[in-house]
């Protein structure tokens, strides 16, 4: 198939529909770009997702039809490059795909521009030891995994290769792609819900931590620090973690399990301040507790150096311990009437997701003009837009 400059049908990838989180925000974007693109995925679970999601023109592989494989899709890591491999993209002139694993190594019709929205390099294949680690697997499990991993990172490098341009969310993942592919890549940032109603008035009198109770988010360290520190903290999330945590919290910790949307809004807006742990490669709850006002406390590493302005929208501290976020607290306390909620809020709705659709929107519409433009071997001229279902989107 020979690309022109007409307007390109497009088809969107996606790894898998079984869980929802920060790349599913982005699939959403994505197709709020392009509605009637097809979203090619692997597995696709209608009653873990959004219903909205139901409406959608989804298009799964061989592999829905795997015994247990919607509620632990894990086991089958060596069938996802054959599943990939097999989509029938033909008749696609543009691949807008949005991976941290495998969609990326799609195989798009001769002739397609493949545009990769990267979260990440697969953290299970290219940083085996840091995810083994996170995930408290054992030595048997990485004895059996490694074979696997050495093929799927041969098979990942290939694949990466027919990607005609990568966008990283973060220089984080901009940093891992030049690392492990020898790519560069454009860095925009995820779509973040910043219309949360900002704080009004004075907090109360507590701190919160709202994620993934999981061990590598490190909430022991904090849990540790408010039993020194005897201030009210307030954990809301599930995980695995938690009945450890529970063990070692004092009484001035509580524990609120999942939380709606709008109850997640009034913990942001009514805390004193937020705090994360973690070694995030972005942290869309970040920017969505600076969207409410309050100030952030953050461990200085990863995507946080991109989202918290120290001193004027929150603070770092160097180490993951217990006494490092006690004194960041305090510091936090000592200064806390120097933190404007309206700065903290304007900086947040940088990261909104119309500022992503606009970025992101703009580099397609670029990159297909030059592409269409090489590729039939004309001058520029203006797309034909007769064919609303197959447009660019416009950037707002």
């Amino acid at each position: 198939m020979t690309a022109s400059l007409a307007a390109p049908r497009v088809a969107l990838v996606h790894d898998y529909l079984n869980q929802y989180g920060g790349a599913e925000r982005v699939l959403e974007e994505l197709h709020a770009l392009w509605p009637q693109a097809p979203i090619f995925t692997s597995i696709y679970d209608r009653e873990r997702m959004p219903a909205a999601y139901r409406d959608w023109p989804i298009r799964t592989t061989f592999m829905r039809r795997l015994p247990g494989v919607l509620r632990h899709h894990q086991p089958y890591l060596p069938v996802y490059p054959l599943a990939f491999s097999r989509l029938d993209l033909r008749g696609y002139d543009l691949i807008v795909s949005s991976s941290s694993a495998f969609a990326k190594n799609v195989r798009p019709a001769p002739g397609a521009l493949h545009v990769c929205y990267c979260h990440s390099p697969m953290r299970f294949a290219w940083n085996y030891d840091d995810y083994a680690r996170r995930e408290r697997l054992g030595a048997v499990a990485g004895a059996a995994l490694r074979p696997i991993l050495r093929a799927v990172r041969l098979w990942d490098t290939r694949g990466t290769g027919r990607v005609d341009h990568l966008v990283a969310n973060s220089r984080v993942v901009a940093a891992r792609i030049r690392r492990f592919y020898g790519r560069e890549a454009t860095v925009i940032h995820p779509p973040v819900r910043t219309d949360i109603a900002p704080a009004a008035g004075p907090p109360d009198d507590f701190y919160l931590i709202l994620t993934r109770l999981v061990p590598y988010k490190r909430l022991d360290v904090v849990v540790e620090a408010f039993n020194r520190l005897g201030r009210p903290l307030r954990i809301a999330g599930t995980g695995r973690d938690r009945a450890a945590l529970e063990r070692l919290a004092g009484p001035n910790v509580t524990f609120l399990g999942a939380v709606s949307d709008a109850e997640k809004a009034r913990l942001y807006a009514r805390c004193r301040a937020t705090i994360f742990p973690a070694e995030d490669d972005f942290g869309i709850a970040q920017v969505e507790a600076q969207a409410a006002g309050r100030p952030v406390l953050a461990y200085r590493a990863g995507g946080a150096l991109e989202t918290v302005v120290e001193g004027v929208t929150g603070l770092f501290f160097e180490e993951q311990t217990p006494a490092a976020v006690a004194a960041a607290v305090e510091r936090l306390e000592a200064g806390y009437a120097a933190f404007d909620p309206a700065t903290i809020v304007a900086h947040a709705r940088s990261f909104d997701a119309a500022v992503f659709r606009r970025a992101f929107a703009g580099l397609v519409e670029e990159r297909w003009r030059a592409w269409a433009s090489r590729e039939s071997g004309v001058g520029s001229r203006e797309y034909d837009r007769a064919t609303p279902d197959s447009r660019l989107p416009t950037p707002d």
